[in-house]
């Protein structure tokens, strides 16, 4: 998530967890108001492979969203793919151009799960649907989303295909 550090009077609220920290007007936002900049992540991991000359392993880089289950039981999370790759490309131009020694990446998690920051289902983040609710109803039953098939791929062509 990217946040700037200094803007102009009445720009808006501080980003919660990041005192003296304002939104980034340059980036889109989640519905959660959590920043999307995939260029960010590059420059951070250059920085911080600068800094320590160390390998470095991405955990935890997702997208919480809204997931809607249509008529045929299918659920297109396209913006949970368009999120995914538009990071990946980045961290491959880090390693590539940048010099960045990346060992590893992980997606924010493979299944729905509650939200920690919210306590919301309704806040999904995984490439598997979980059929629970804010209210508590469900199934629990389990179903792939398209992002499913879309990372299985990323995976089996160690990122070259996106």
């Amino acid at each position: 998530m990217t946040n700037a550090v200094k803007a102009e009077g009445g720009t808006g609220d501080a980003i919660s967890g990041f005192e003296g920290s304002v939104p980034n007007p340059y980036v889109k936002a989640s519905d959660w108001g959590w920043q999307i900049d995939p260029v960010g992540l590059r420059y951070a991991l250059c920085e911080l492979y600068e800094r320590y000359q160390k390998p470095l392993f991405i955990v935890e880089n997702g997208f919480g969203a809204y997931d809607k289950v249509e008529e045929d039981g299918s659920i297109n999370d396209d913006y949970r793919i368009d999120y995914l790759r538009a990071h990946i490309e980045e961290m491959k131009k880090a390693v590539t151009y940048d010099g960045v020694d990346l060992m590893g990446y992980t997606p924010w998690g493979c299944i729905d799960c509650v939200s920690f920051t919210t306590g919301q289902y309704s806040k999904r983040y995984g490439f598997i649907y979980v059929n629970k609710h804010d209210d508590g109803t469900g199934d629990m039953s389990r179903s792939r989303k398209k992002s499913f098939d879309w990372y299985k791929e990323v995976i089996a062509s160690n990122g070259e295909k996106l």
